[in-house]
């Protein structure tokens, strides 16, 4: 039994995320279709996070168990054929049969933009968060500081979550400005539910006057979701990159 590892992007614009759903239509169940076109057999894709409703991927692993004897050169140009064109594979390569996708990831970096500009963007409405207020990036970047190192992170996970420890480590989170364009990169040993969008709407409140900076420290021991920001719409939200040991 081999175990291949898959490295796909994916606009999820039109799905209600990576996780099978009862009639809606994800990631997973359209990935696990083309895979069984090309294998012969409808596998359990394992993969590296559970992505929303309307959250994209730049380079997003996942794993399945088959028996196929197909090449890994070949298998993402077979894969590509069936697959719409709004996910794609990249690459793919035989594991060790122990790699597990979610469970084997050391650290996860995702990208949240940010629109900031009083009128939408016809093109950037399905990939960024159209915010209007005037924004200083200064405060953003301030306010970011706060958010590096190991930190008990409740305050900022959504209601339902499942984890068993809301502590959680922030390797960097770095806010940078484009012309209208706002990019926040965070890296971490791992994220809870809604955590990245939430703290991107934190740091837009911390960038318009609704969230002082200095209170960041604070607003984090308290672990009172209320007194963060808003969870930032899906749409923003690209999972980067997924580290593994090598």
């Amino acid at each position: 039994m081999r175990n291949i590892k898959l490295i796909i992007q994916y606009d999820g614009t039109m799905y209600h995320g990576w996780q099978v759903q009862k009639n809606a239509p994800t990631v997973q169940e359209t990935l696990s279709l083309a895979v069984s076109r090309i294998t012969g057999t409808k596998p359990q894709i394992t993969g590296s996070s559970r992505t929303d409703a309307g959250v994209h991927a730049k380079k997003f692993v996942c794993n399945f168990k088959t028996e196929s004897g197909i090449p890994c050169e070949r298998l993402p140009l077979a894969l590509n054929t069936y697959l719409p064109k709004d996910i794609v594979c990249l690459g793919a390569e035989d594991c060790d049969e122990n790699f597990n996708a979610r469970f084997s990831a050391k650290k996860k970096c995702y990208t949240y933009y940010i629109f900031n500009s009083p009128m939408p963007d016809a093109f950037l409405c399905d990939y960024s968060w159209h915010f209007p207020y005037k924004i200083d990036i200064e405060k953003m970047k301030k306010a970011a500081k706060a958010f590096i190192g190991r930190h008990d992170f409740a305050g900022f996970a959504a209601s339902g979550f499942s984890a068993a420890t809301t502590v959680r480590e922030i390797y960097s989170l770095n806010v940078e400005k484009s012309g209208d364009l706002i990019k926040i990169t965070v890296t971490g040993n791992g994220f809870l539910y809604n955590m990245v969008r939430i703290i991107a709407g934190t740091l837009a409140f911390s960038g318009c006057g609704k969230i002082n900076p200095d209170s960041i420290p604070e607003i984090i021991e308290s672990r009172d979701r209320k007194r963060a920001g808003i969870t930032a719409p899906p749409q923003g939200l690209f999972l980067t990159e997924v580290y593994y040991d090598e």
